[in-house]
């Protein structure tokens, strides 16, 4: 038998699983960035595939305003306890829960509107990897200061112009297979 899928006593609890779960998650994606420039370029696509699984039952068993702000806020409080708090970092995870909101309760919490929020909310990682293509010379510096001899050129190399929209466009269709694979695994009632 299904379970209620509002807000209640038993789905708060879950939602901290899920929080924890997509932090979890979110931070894979990053550590993955560190072990190979071409791991960096491709966050979304990574993301795509680590994260939306997450999402996806979150959505399926919270069907209410809310949920998403709950993921963000979690990868909120995570910035700030890594000292990692920064505008590149936190405002596209803000913009991302919105948007998330909105359509999931524009489209009445159905699939087709989980399944747009959930693509929305693995864009989690964002702030990270968009400063490859947004903001090179401080990408560029903070890979010379922070990482292996090389990764820097590396990752320059790795990430002309042209691979930004083909990152994102994979990265999206990652995630929508993702979340139907997820759905069927599951087996959401929607």
């Amino acid at each position: 038998m299904r379970t209620e899928n509002k807000w209640n006593n038993k789905n708060a609890l879950w939602m901290l699983l899920y929080v924890v779960l997509y932090v979890v998650m979110s931070v894979i994606v990053c550590v993955l960035g560190s072990v190979h420039p071409i791991f960096f370029v491709c966050y979304q696509i990574t993301a795509g595939l680590i994260v939306t699984g997450v999402v996806a039952k979150t959505f399926d068993k919270i069907r209410a305003f809310g949920a998403a702000c709950c993921l963000s806020i979690g990868m909120l409080i995570t910035f700030f306890a890594m000292q990692d708090a920064n505008l590149w970092h936190c405002l596209p995870v803000i913009l991302i829960a919105v948007l998330a909101e909105i359509i999931r309760m524009v489209s009445k919490y159905n699939a087709t509107g989980n399944m747009i929020a959930a693509v929305i909310m693995s864009f989690s990682t964002f702030g990270y990897y968009g400063q490859i293509w947004f903001n090179r010379d401080y990408t560029y510096e903070c890979a010379i200061d922070e990482m292996p001899a090389g990764y820097g050129e590396a990752l320059m190399n790795y990430s002309p112009a042209w691979a930004f929209p083909v990152v994102i466009i994979s990265g999206i269709a990652v995630a929508i297979v993702n979340y139907i694979i997820t759905k069927k695994l599951f087996k959401f009632d929607q």
